[in-house]
């Protein structure tokens, strides 16, 4: 009975102390700690590359249905062609271990697969339209997401804590608004020709996005940010322009050029770039996961030109998709993610609050130099000592023994 009791009261005790715990958190909750210039900077960005994939979206739909060009291998080797030309050539200018002879020498098949994954990740998302609706396409291809999240985990050593679990359900909540608006404004669109065949593609697409996001952060914060764009760049262009010979170059050569689809190619190929050439950053300064959190507002981003400009009928729920998908992603970006080789030096103290990495290096900075000046005293003293005789070593003994007492019980 009193064991019982004990253990009762070892169980109060318990939940007294996590709901002070909590209690301390939520008054302790500086509204300024979350809502940084970082987490506004990577939002701004992340949203920029959202508008990036609205402006390939929208030319593409221009070429299809205005001029009906259907050629996304052209358009690939456009933008690989223009990685190729900035990024490979800055690695042909430099020396060292970063000349692109050197890079080729020690790790070419990792880039030669890696083109090789990022083309075709391109490809098979843009062939998926051709065999499964529209709404198919958009639901599966937040397939991206967990997949990037247990590469993370796996190959980056990332920690995600409850919170990004729920941010990541949340976007995903408003992914499933979106399409429900797209229903109920009767925008499923697409083929029904081999619907199992389309969604596989998405799902394939999908997976090889995530190994292509993964690859890309783990070189951008180990190597750089060139190197990985140069070598895409370079290998891209070979494969895709070996591919469109094989699998477009009737479409290609029915093309009936004008300035108004040379205008829709350029708009294309620039808009690509500039999402290849950014999204290294925005990695850099988040994760792969929160920026393809961020790119959910593409698609919506798409819808709210096709109102415009193809005269889409719109929906409330647009509007609701857009904030929960934001809200998800600022709740995903505040708090850290972790990994596994800087757990023991995160800037995140054991009850979840940040810690100044700078005051503490400050900290051990000054105790360093405290331990130093007591060491030069103590050695300035045993030399004073050898110095006088003995009867005044046995005096200093016996001082010092007092000084030594009463430095440890300020210590302690």
């Amino acid at each position: 009975m009193a064991a019982k009791q004990a253990e009762d009261a070892a169980k109060d005790a318990s939940y007294e102390k996590q709901g002070g715990g909590l209690m301390l958190r939520i008054r302790k909750f500086k509204p300024k700690d979350v809502f940084t210039w970082q987490l506004a900077k990577t939002l701004s960005m992340g949203q920029g590359l959202a508008g990036l994939i609205c402006g390939t979206a929208v030319s593409s739909q221009y070429l299809a249905t205005h001029f009906h060009v259907n050629t996304p291998m052209l358009q690939s080797v456009l933008n690989y062609g223009l990685l190729c030309a900035t990024y490979t050539t800055m690695l042909l200018c430099r020396t060292g271990d970063g000349n692109i002879l050197q890079i080729l020498k020690s790790r070419w098949w990792k880039y030669l697969l890696l083109g090789l994954v990022d083309v075709e990740a391109n490809y098979a998302v843009v062939k998926a339209y051709q065999y499964t609706t529209l709404t198919s396409v958009q639901l599966l291809d937040c397939f991206v997401i967990p997949v990037l999240m247990i590469l993370s985990c796996w190959v980056l050593k990332m920690r995600y804590r409850p919170v990004h679990y729920v941010s990541v359900c949340a976007c995903l909540l408003g992914v499933g608004a979106m399409v429900g608006a797209d229903l109920l404004a009767g925008r499923d669109q697409g083929s029904t020709s081999n619907i199992l065949l389309g969604d596989g593609l998405v799902l394939l697409s999908a997976a090889l996005y995530a190994v292509s996001n993964v690859c890309q952060g783990y070189t951008v914060k180990n190597r750089s940010r060139v190197e990985f764009l140069g070598m895409v760049g370079l290998f891209g262009t070979i494969i895709s322009t070996i591919q469109m010979v094989i699998l477009e170059r009737q479409e290609v050569a029915t093309i009936q050029w004008s300035w108004q689809i040379g205008l829709l190619f350029s708009g294309f190929a620039l808009c690509m770039y500039c999402l290849y050439s950014f999204m290294p950053i925005v990695m850099k300064l988040s994760s792969a996961t929160s920026v393809n959190l961020s790119l959910l507002t593409a698609d919506l981003f798409s819808l709210f030109c096709g109102i415009f400009l193809f005269k889409y009928n719109f929906s409330g729920l647009y509007l609701v998709s857009l904030v929960v998908i934001l809200i998800g992603f600022i709740t995903f970006n505040a708090v850290p993610t972790t990994t596994d080789s800087s757990s023991s030096s995160s800037s995140i103290g054991e009850e979840g609050f940040y810690v100044n990495p700078a005051a503490n290096q400050n900290d051990i900075t000054k105790q360093e130099v405290a331990v130093r000046i007591s060491t030069e005293e103590e050695e300035e003293e045993e030399e004073g000592r050898r110095a006088s005789g003995p009867s005044q070593s046995l005096r200093g003994e016996r001082n010092d023994e007092g000084v030594v007492a009463v430095g440890h019980s300020t210590k302690m």
